[in-house]
């Protein structure tokens, strides 16, 4: 057999059930070289195949074979990913709901008349029978043409089931008015909770066929509602994004064209209040940007030239100028948006029994039915007693709950996620985060900024700390080292104006030389100056060695032949690195500093932020090993990083988590993404998953529940089918009722609704 090298997702139409969904799956699994898995709630199959043994056009004859429908998904060029679906979809929810209506309006009648004496009039049993007709014949048709389609096919679904419990109800009835006792003597009818025993062969049954039909209808159109509702998330993040964009010219004249035109390396306008047309870079501009529309965060994000936007996100300020960097399904939110979909089409370790459950539940179901009838007869029961309890057999059944718990769990809480930036691979995510107990944490970039910020500046005497900082930028403005670009920084923030900078030497390793404002100037290591004939002075000496102590990078400027200050540089803490690490140990996890940096350097920044663990001077190949030995010892690993360096460890932890600011290598070697650089998402990202988890497995116990205690109920006779045919109608609704309380799951970073 092939090894699958290419992957497509197949927009599925005609299922009505968990069973349907592994019967596609089976079917397109036994093509050579094709991996499938369908899920039922999402209405969509992933697929892997060999195009040497199986092309598209062999995936969809496959689905055809089965009974059903499917289409390749949209291109770049058709509409939005996942529109024409969500249409159809929609589409199908209100034809239910238009069904489920007259079917409503029909059946209240037939109930009423058969449940309260004093409303039966003379001959209301051939009104009841007028009335309950359309309802059997057209409403339920949908599960008549299923069925149909289906025994064509040698299969049975749930539709099987509702068909033969609805069709036999009514026939019988007819047969009881038309030729038994019943049509003769004027009939009898009855509406029980428990069916009385010994009936006659007169009894009819309706209000049964009617109102059965219409619960499930009731059922189904509450699913479908409940179903898109899970998926809104997933909705809105294909919906967000621009329409069209101002495009700026290289002449300078702007001229607004729908987004399609847009391309790499093209500049556009981005106005206040105005979405992000694409990701791209700031060329001209200061702003502040809303990113919580990707992020979860809050707080808008100051951006200026050089700065990186990213599209769909919104100018909350200024005018920008920005240049396409990626556009289409390059772009972040599609990334993002292909990211989810993915997490959704896979199955938990624990779903996967629930699909075994489903492909026989119905044939099992079936043969329930008949030995209840037979049974019942056997016994010395009436026709109609018996008849009853093998209806309510097959109406109480129900394989849809099984199959909706995991996929509708997972739609509502990736769905939820991606509101808050937080990505989830897949379900197999979910089992890690119930059971780490360390959590490992690189230091740049996740706990830290990642970028150098001067953080201090010590004059010697004398010396005006504004005039070192300033001639200090001036010089460090023709570098592109970090430590310069933070001076920099640092000094225009403080003094907008440029000084020039004449005969400037770069010193590798140790720092720069030139002229500033006619003098001499050196920056850098305390040897360059002495090198220079600038020495640091014992009145800069203690700042230096304060510097150092921390962990934090000491430059010495000088000039005029003298050690005139020392500007403190360093990686800085992000300020809610330490809240970040309170949740973590909320949530029994014990932090772990792990970091290529010096010691003390190491122990300051996990002194800051509350971490009592740390493992220091580790150089990036070893801290696979860190991870592998804390595993060894009996811990369950989650590892926290952004950088190149950090993937394989990522990789070989129990549950990677990547900060999404970092490399695109660490993203793909994650199982969880935080696409802001707000540590706390990594305990939001857990608490999360864990609850996830948690109602995956509270559907899972209610449905395979339900179904045991039900169905002998029902076979003993205990159940009339028409609360059989309710409580199998809201027992999937009750599943996907319980997935959607992840939707209110709030983010300790933002406020509620964030």
């Amino acid at each position: 057999m092939g090894a699958p090298t290419e992957h497509l997702d197949l927009e599925l139409a005609g299922m009505t059930c968990a069973s349907c969904a592994t019967r596609i799956e089976r079917r397109l699994n036994r093509l050579e070289g094709v991996t499938a898995s369908v899920n039922y709630a999402t209405e969509r199959a992933a697929v892997d195949f060999d195009p040497e043994l199986a092309d598209p056009g062999d995936l969809l004859d496959a689905v055809a074979a089965a009974g059903y429908s499917a289409q390749l998904p949209a291109t770049a060029a058709d509409e939005r990913p996942g529109d024409e679906h969500l249409d159809a979809a929609a589409l199908a929810a209100l034809a239910l709901r238009e069904r489920l209506i007259i079917c409503a309006a029909l059946t209240v009648p037939v109930v009423l008349l058969a449940m309260i004496p004093a409303l039966q009039f003379d001959r209301w049993q051939w009104m009841s029978m007028l009335l309950a007709t359309p309802v059997v014949l057209w409403g339920a048709w949908p599960f008549h043409r299923a069925t149909w389609a289906n025994l064509r096919h040698g299969t049975a679904t749930m539709d099987t089931l509702v068909s033969l419990g609805v069709l036999a109800a009514w026939a019988w009835s007819m047969y009881a008015l038309f030729i038994g006792d019943a049509g003769m003597d004027g009939m009898r009818m009855r509406f029980e909770l428990v069916p009385e025993r010994g009936a006659g062969s007169d009894a009819i049954y309706f209000e049964v066929a009617a109102a059965v039909t219409t619960l499930i209808l009731l059922g189904r159109w509450l699913e479908a509602r409940a179903r898109r509702s899970a998926g809104a998330a997933i909705r809105a993040l294909l919906a967000l994004g621009a329409k069209d964009v101002a495009l700026l010219g290289e002449d300078g004249v702007e001229r607004r064209v729908p987004l399609e035109q847009l391309a790499v390396g093209m500049r556009f306008i981005v106005r206040p209040g105005e979405q992000v047309a694409t990701d791209g870079i700031i060329e001209d501009g200061r702003s502040a940007v809303d990113m919580s529309l990707l992020t979860g965060e809050p707080v808008p994000v100051e951006v200026e030239p050089g700065s990186p936007v990213a599209g769909a996100t919104v100018n909350a300020g200024g005018r920008l100028v920005a240049r396409a960097t990626r556009v289409g399904e390059d772009t972040a939110l599609a990334q993002i948006a292909r990211l989810v979909e993915q997490a959704q089409t896979g199955k938990a370790p624990v779903q996967r029994l629930a699909d075994r459950v489903s492909a026989v539940f119905v044939p099992i179901v079936l043969v329930l039915a008949a030995g209840t009838l037979v049974g019942w007869l056997l016994a010395g029961e009436g026709a109609s007693f018996a008849l009853t309890a093998a209806v309510a057999v097959l109406i109480i059944a129900c394989p849809c709950a099984l199959g909706l718990a995991t996929p509708t769990a997972l739609m509502a809480g990736t769905g939820r996620g991606a509101q808050l930036g937080i990505l989830i691979r897949g379900p197999e995510v979910l089992e890690s985060t119930r059971t780490v107990d360390t959590i490992v944490l690189d230091k740049t970039g996740t706990i830290t900024a990642g970028r150098m910020s001067l953080v201090g500046t010590h004059p010697g005497a004398g010396v005006d700390p504004a005039q070192a900082l300033r001639i200090a930028g001036a010089l460090e403005d023709a570098s592109e080292h970090p430590i310069a670009a933070a001076i920099t920084r640092a000094a225009r923030a403080a003094d907008g104006d440029r000084t020039a900078v004449e005969g400037f030497e770069n010193r590798e390793g140790l720092g720069a030389v030139g002229v500033v404002e006619g003098r001499r100037v050196v920056v850098g290591r305390a040897a360059l100056l002495a090198a220079e004939g600038m020495p640091i002075g014992e009145d800069l000496r203690e700042a230096q060695l304060a510097a150092q102590a921390a962990g934090n990078t000491a430059v010495g400027v000088g000039w005029d032949g003298a050690a005139r200050a020392i500007l403190v540089v360093a990686d800085t803490i992000k300020p809610t690195s330490a809240a970040a690490i309170a949740d973590l140990r909320a949530l029994g996890l014990r932090p772990v500093l792990l970091t290529g940096d010096n010691a003390s350097a190491a122990q300051a920044v996990a002194r800051s932020v509350g971490i009592e663990d740390v493992i220091a001077e580790v150089l990036p190949a070893e801290k696979v090993d860190v991870v592998g030995g804390l595993q060894a010892a009996g811990h369950v690993v989650a590892m926290v990083g952004d950088g190149v360096n950090d993937a394989p460890a990522l990789a070989t932890a129990d549950l990677g988590l990547a900060i999404g600011t970092g490399t695109d290598v660490a993203i793909q070697a994650s199982d969880l993404t935080l696409v802001s650089g707000d540590l706390r998402a990594a305990g939001d990202a857990i608490r999360l998953s864990r609850a996830t988890l948690r109602i995956i497995r509270q559907n899972l116990g209610w449905a395979f529940g339900y179904n045991v205690a039900a169905i002998p109920l029902a076979a003993a006779g205990l159940l009339n089918p028409v609360i059989a045919g309710a409580a199998m109608a809201l027992s999937s609704v009750s599943v996907v009722t319980n997935a959607l309380r992840l939707r209110r799951f709030e983010s300790r970073r933002a406020p509620s609704g964030a």
